[in-house]
């Protein structure tokens, strides 16, 4: 090929190895680092690296990793549709703080997109095998499919669950810790003076729904009588005249978990609103978790927040340890007790001297 006749493509091997007069097989184990220790005379290397370099060649991504025996690719794969457009969804800082750590740590990511619509869904016969695309993946969601699950992991495929879990036991996973920042809100409530104390969650045995309710249980310290509520309907269950006998009959706070769909915490700001009631003077609320983005600018919820973007990059740190031949379980992060505004005395505490 002439001089002047411009280059079309990438610069092969084979191209450095004729300009610097050696065989294609120099030219790897040079441009490789030389990891066999195969003796090269430093002009023969000097020739070959000028050679690359006057080329502009430049090594192809996809076959260094083909020869490593790995992409340098993490997957994200997503039991419900959690991939947003909007900034101010709620999962997104979970995915920032995946992406930032993924980076930081030389990876590429892969995007799991079946659970979204349109998709073939996660629950599809071999959705989840899609993943081994991947050097390993992170899972999102509440709940996932245990057969699918199992293959992956008896086949040594490294998984990490973003949120903690009970089953299956050999399943790493990254949580936040519901259980104490659900108990510190509840003695938060209890030192306001709340004697009695209602938590209305949804009829879901989901660890994140259970570890809330356990440190609702253990908030109460004593100090203060609960009553846990299940509700499958939240919109045609928690109505006004529901939350109007439970005030009668003595209950002055209502606590409630942060769900995917936010039901629950709609459904109860929603009868408190039927009542004509004041919020906090009247009756007061507690979220266990985040308001939903599009009420986010209304009163602050008492509560908690779920450091989300710190979840995320726990998360990769804890896969990237697998994918080096560590052998870790399960991490608590802590999560951060949100004050509020929707948490006050009850109305008929006696006064504080």
């Amino acid at each position: 090929m002439a001089d002047n006749v411009r280059r079309r493509g990438r610069p092969r091997q084979a191209e450095v190895a004729r300009l610097a007069g050696v065989s294609q097989t120099t030219v790897s184990l040079v441009l490789g680092g030389n990891k066999q220790g195969i003796v090269i005379q430093e002009a023969t290397r000097q020739r070959v690296l000028d050679a690359a370099r006057s080329l502009g060649y430049v090594p192809d991504p996809a076959a260094r990793r083909l020869a490593a025996a790995r992409n340098d690719l993490l997957g994200v794969f997503s039991f419900t549709a959690t991939f947003p457009t909007d900034l101010a969804h709620s999962y997104y800082p979970f995915l920032v703080g995946v992406e930032r750590e993924a980076a930081a740590r030389g990876y590429d990511l892969v995007l799991f997109t079946g659970s979204s619509t349109g998709g073939a869904g996660a629950g599809a016969p071999g959705a989840l095998q899609r993943v081994r695309l991947a050097d390993g993946c992170l899972l999102l969601g509440r709940h996932v499919p245990a057969g699918e699950l199992r293959r992956l992991l008896d086949d040594g495929f490294p998984l990490v669950h973003l949120g903690r879990r009970d089953e299956p036991e050999d399943l790493a996973w990254v949580g936040a810790d519901y259980v104490a920042a659900s108990a510190e809100v509840v003695r938060h409530l209890a030192a306001l003076g709340h004697r009695r104390i209602v938590l209305v969650r949804e009829d879901d045995d989901a660890p994140a729904s259970t570890d809330r309710e356990r440190g609702f249980r253990a908030g109460l310290d004593g100090t203060a009588a609960g009553e846990v509520v299940r509700l499958t309907d939240p919109a045609g269950e928690l109505t006004p005249a529901w939350l109007r006998a439970r005030l009668d009959e003595g209950v002055t706070a209502f606590v409630t978990e942060e769900t995917d769909t936010h039901d629950i915490w709609r459904a109860l700001r929603a009868a408190v609103a039927g009542t004509g009631l004041s919020v906090p003077g009247d009756v007061s609320l507690a979220l266990l978790g985040s308001p939903p983005p599009d009420l986010a600018g209304e009163a602050s919820p008492t509560g908690f927040d779920i450091p989300r973007a710190e979840l995320g990059a726990a998360a990769v740190r804890l896969l990237t340890d697998l994918l080096a031949g560590e052998t870790r379980s399960g991490e608590l992060v802590a999560c951060h007790f949100r004050p509020g505004t929707t948490a006050g005395p009850p109305a008929s505490a006696p006064p504080r001297h």
